[in-house]
Order: structure tokens, then sequence, then C-alpha cells
């Protein structure tokens, strides 16, 4: 197995998230920082499951469409948050939204997406294929692509999200982020500053930073997780590894049944509504895997089926 990094466009910098914040500030929602204490320890819960449409990805679809002229038109492939992030974000800014989802898309995600004005193109068994057929389609169509997370813009876009976090909580010292193709965490670490950690939480079967980080570079990973159908990605992201490579990152690794455990935790203790992914970082933090006197978990999104998974 090879890697590679081909960067397109320049990495994104602190300055990026810091102008990410302030173009995204009237359209987006604060969302909460909860302080508290669980089985002796302290924590701070970053609710972004709150954000407007479920989940974090509106920051970066935002940013996104606001930061580069799309004519209106805008192209994706998304597990499911991402577009209705981009959805979204068209329908805020007056323009149309074509998102390319994989037949694995849960029902609750695709039934947002319809609502939010997306046209929906079913592709393929897994977010790459999807992808794939969302590229082949914005070329043809000349219609701009707007990637999931390998996109300057939304890395900055999502760095916004650890910029609140560095203004509402200067005495956090870690932050605990979960990782599909890595532009969360990418972004998280520009914005929360140099003297603070950036997580980087991954499922045991959904694995793509650990990966390229161990060959040092993006490779392809397997996909296997009840996480999957968010963190899903086959293979982090040249812009977010170009990113990591030189940011302070820890890595922490969660079984399936620690995810689980703590998405039912979340809901016990806080009544909070987590989908599987968004419970990843919570899992690590439970089991001892994120450093720091005071760590923030980031809750990512609740857009899951309500129905328990087995």
């Amino acid at each position: 197995m090879t890697s590679s990094i081909t960067v397109p466009r320049p990495v994104p910098t602190a300055l990026d998230v810091r102008l990410a914040a302030e173009r995204t500030a009237p359209h987006l929602r604060r969302t909460p920082l909860l302080r508290a204490e669980l089985r002796g320890r302290p924590l701070l819960l970053k609710l972004e499951h709150l954000q407007t449409t479920g989940a974090f990805k509106l920051r970066g679809a935002l940013n996104a469409l606001l930061a580069r002229d799309s004519g209106g038109r805008v192209v994706t492939a998304s597990g499911g948050n991402h577009g209705l992030g981009v959805a979204t974000a068209a329908r805020m800014l007056g323009a149309r939204a074509t998102v390319y989802v994989p037949e694995t898309v849960p029902e609750v995600k695709e039934r947002r997406l319809r609502e939010a004005g997306a046209e929906i193109v079913r592709a393929g068994a897994d977010y790459a294929t999807a992808a794939a057929a969302a590229r082949e389609y914005a070329e043809a169509e000349g219609v701009r692509y707007l990637h999931a997370y390998d996109d300057p813009d939304v890395v900055a876009g999502q760095g916004t999200l650890g910029y609140e976090i560095a203004a509402d909580a200067p005495d956090c010292d870690a932050v605990a982020v979960a990782v599909g193709g890595g532009g969360l965490v990418a972004g998280v670490s520009l914005g929360i500053g140099e003297e603070r950690t950036a997580v980087a939480v991954e499922p045991h079967g959904c694995a793509s930073l650990h990966a390229a980080l161990a060959a040092g570079g993006p490779v392809d990973a397997p996909v296997d997780s009840v996480a999957s159908s968010a963190l899903g990605a086959s293979r982090v992201g040249d812009v977010p590894f170009a990113v990591l490579r030189g940011r302070r990152l820890a890595t922490a690794l969660v079984s399936d049944t620690e995810i689980l455990a703590a998405r039912d935790l979340l809901w016990e203790e806080f009544r909070i509504a987590a989908e599987p992914a968004a419970a990843a970082p919570m899992a690590a933090w439970l089991a001892g895997r994120v450093p720091g006197e005071l760590p923030c978990v980031v809750v990512c999104g609740a857009n899951a089926d309500w129905r328990p998974v087995d």
C-alpha cells in the first residue's frame, strides 16, 4: 500500500478560521458549552448536536459557499450530515444543491435532506462510490463540487467550532473530536490554538487517520463500524492531513461496544440524543484515552434513527 498527498489548494490556517468565524456568525447558532462532572472528573461538552441542522457540517458548508461564488449551484456527496449542511447553506443563500448519498444512508438523514430542498441521488454502497459519481456529474455539468472534508474552506469553517470552545472555555486544555475524513479535527486543531491538544477519535473499524499517520500520508482503510454512516470515509483527506501533521495532536481508537455505551450514557446522564459517531469522543473519554485536566468532548451530531442499534 502506498500513500500520497496531493493538496489541491492552500492549506488553511488559524487566520482562515478566524475569518470564517466572522463570515458565518450571522448564519450559525453558537452552540452551548456545558461544564459537568462525571465519575469524579471534570469535563466540558460542546453541544454541537444543537446546531441548526443537527450537526457541525453547516459550518463548513456555509463558509465554503460564502467564501467563493458557486454560481447558484453546488454538488456534493455525503453520508447525510454534510449533505444536510450543504443543502441548508444553499437554501439560506438562494442556491440549489444536489447531494449524492450511499445506499446505506439512514432514513432520517435522507428525509431531512429532502426537507432542506436538496435533490438526492443514491449511488453505490459507500461514501467513496457516491463521491466519485458526484464528482463525475459536477465535472460534466460544470457545477462546483464541494467535498465533505477535503476542501480548505470547509476545514476552516469546521474550525469555527474550536474557535468557540477556546473563547468560551479558556481553561480547556484538550478537545476530543470524532474523525471520519478529518475535516472537523483539522479545523478544530486550528481553531483551539497552539496551547491546546486536539484528540482525534476513531472507531477501530473506521480508522483512516490512524492508517495515514502510520503510512506517512493518506491511504485507503477499511470501513466497518456502527458509526460508519457518518465516519465512513475510507481515506483521510489530503487537506486535513496536511493541517494535522503540523499540529499538536493525540489519537484514540474506540470499539463499537464502547461507542454504543457512550451513546447510552449521554442520554442517561445528560439527556443528549447523540448519533453513534458523535458518541465516539465520549467513549474515548470514558476509557481514559483523552488527555488533559479539563478536556472538552465534542458531541458533533444527532441525526440518527431513534431506533436502537443492535
